[in-house]
């Protein structure tokens, strides 16, 4: 599989994701399952249940396996989260993402790694459309969508994306991505 590089140079600091190989998942495996398991995280992301390091490590090769396009996140070289394209059929797929400190949480930065992600889907894999699920409290994730410009689905193709039947499932199409995140300096390569 070749796998792809993101980078965006913004006046906040520099952003880098980068689909991993399987020593970069099993080397942040341990500060993944961390933030997954964050008591503020874990019920925005839908899980009551603690995610152990080896179950992170089997969730992305299971994933990869499935063709979803995974992402760790860096700002200006730190760790910063996760995100993902998954469920990747027919021109569309949903994403998800996760800012892994909740002292990060809320400015900005989500939104940021989102475009970023959202440019590679929309040029990279030739997506016509992208969906989210959200947890109904998930305000904030709610909010990074609606910026991008996303709007409540309740289609059956969007509910087709509901991680689970009491979710908000969101959805944007190409065109108006990019009526609302014009082209930036987003570099996309190959690793």
């Amino acid at each position: 599989m070749q796998r792809y590089r993101l980078d965006w140079s913004t006046p906040s600091g520099h952003l880098l994701a980068i689909e991993p190989t399987p020593d970069e998942i099993r080397a942040h495996a341990a500060a993944l399952a961390t933030a997954y398991n964050d008591p503020h995280n874990a019920p925005l992301m839908g899980h009551t249940d603690p995610i152990p390091e080896a179950e992170v490590i089997d969730n992305y090769e299971s994933m990869i396996a499935d063709g979803s396009r995974l992402f760790l996140l860096f700002h200006d070289g730190a760790f910063a989260g996760d995100a993902d394209l998954r469920g990747i059929e027919d021109g569309a797929a949903e994403f998800a993402f996760m800012i892994a400190a909740t002292a990060a949480q809320g400015k900005g930065l989500g939104t940021r790694f989102a475009i970023l992600v959202h440019r590679f889907g929309f040029s990279e894999l030739a997506l016509h459309h992208i969906y989210a699920s959200i947890v109904p409290a998930n305000v904030a994730s709610r909010r990074v969508f609606e910026k991008l410009g996303y709007v409540l689905d309740h289609g059956p193709t969007a509910r087709g994306f509901a991680d689970e039947p009491g979710d908000i499932v969101m959805a944007i199409d190409r065109a108006t991505f990019e009526r609302h995140q014009p082209a930036t300096d987003i570099q996309i390569a190959t690793r």
